[in-house]
């Protein structure tokens, strides 16, 4: 286990994604899947409230009730770490107080639970005055319904602000981030917010940590056909520098007893000063058997990659 920083909280050094579940996976394949996890000790589950709004016929929180219905089938609620997010949903938009506390409740309700372990601004809303938007987490917080709250898709400059405010009113700060960043994908995040992560003393809980499945290696130049259902978004991965990076990958892992290429992935992403427990999901249970080796990279191999995907 990892604590993240700023926080109490201990959990498994892979976060598990289910921006899938309802989607991808059907409620007896997640419920799989989650059980996997556990049986690995996994404890930390990023969900969203949107998710998966974007299926015809969804109107978004399905993952958030099959993650309910999963810990109240085990009975295991007091030993996961929940987290999920407000202000993408269409019927639930922004970060006004009024959003926050009506989006909260509908996400303990579906994740039938009292509290929430790491609430997320999903995206900024600029519209909405710090003070009312930071004021409102606290009150949630002082409520015992949110342990702790962390920012996704923010500015850096946004994101100091933020922070800033709250140290100055002595209310609770943002103690992370959520971002895309990934060793194919690295441009957005280092240019100027992982300074501001260390500048804070806070970290990025990175998505996408396997390039939408691309750093997996299914995806090759001789291989036109992938099973998957992000295919289209992986293989906009797919140029000769990130198949480079594929191959160096290839190398690492035959030094780690054949290691998957997903946990090397994974890997390179911890070894990142930043960053705490990167994210990732799993259609199946083979998938997780993927993505929740943990590896220590050597200082040689992380400078390689580095050097490879810079």
């Amino acid at each position: 286990m990892i604590t993240i920083p700023e926080t109490e909280l201990a959990v498994h050094p892979l976060c598990l994604g289910s921006n899938i579940f309802g989607s991808n996976a059907d409620e007896a394949q997640s419920h799989a899947v989650m059980d996997a996890y556990a049986g690995y000790g996994g404890n930390f589950i990023d969900t969203a409230d949107v998710y998966n709004q974007w299926v015809p016929g969804h109107i978004g929180g399905e993952s958030e009730t099959i993650i309910g219905t999963w810990m109240k089938a085990r009975g295991n609620r007091s030993s996961m770490v929940i987290a999920t997010k407000v202000s993408m949903l269409n019927t639930r938009p922004g970060l006004s107080a009024k959003n926050i506390f009506a989006a909260c409740e509908d996400s303990l309700n579906r994740l039938q639970t009292d509290h929430i372990d790491l609430y997320y601004s999903h995206q900024d809303d600029e519209s909405v005055s710090l003070e009312e938007t930071l004021g409102a987490y606290a009150q949630l917080i002082a409520q015992g319904k949110v342990r702790y709250i962390a920012a996704s898709n923010f500015t850096p400059a946004r994101l100091r602000e933020s922070v800033q405010y709250s140290q100055d009113n002595n209310i609770p700060a943002y103690i992370a981030v959520q971002d895309l960043y990934n060793l194919v994908d690295r441009t957005a995040y280092e240019g100027t917010m992982a300074q501001t992560v260390a500048d804070l003393g806070i970290s990025n809980i990175p998505f996408y940590g396997i390039a939408r499945g691309f750093l997996t290696g299914k995806y090759r130049p001789a291989i036109t056909e992938v099973d998957s259902k992000r295919a289209a978004g992986a293989r906009e991965y797919a140029n000769d520098k990130n198949y480079a990076v594929l191959t160096a990958m290839d190398e690492i892992c035959a030094a780690h007893n054949n290691a998957p290429l997903a946990a090397i992935a994974l890997a390179w992403l911890r070894a990142q000063p930043t960053v705490s427990a990167p994210i990732a999901s799993a259609r199946t249970v083979e998938q997780l058997e993927e993505i929740i080796q943990i590896i220590d990279l050597s200082t040689s191999e992380v400078e390689q990659l580095n050097a490879i995907s810079a």
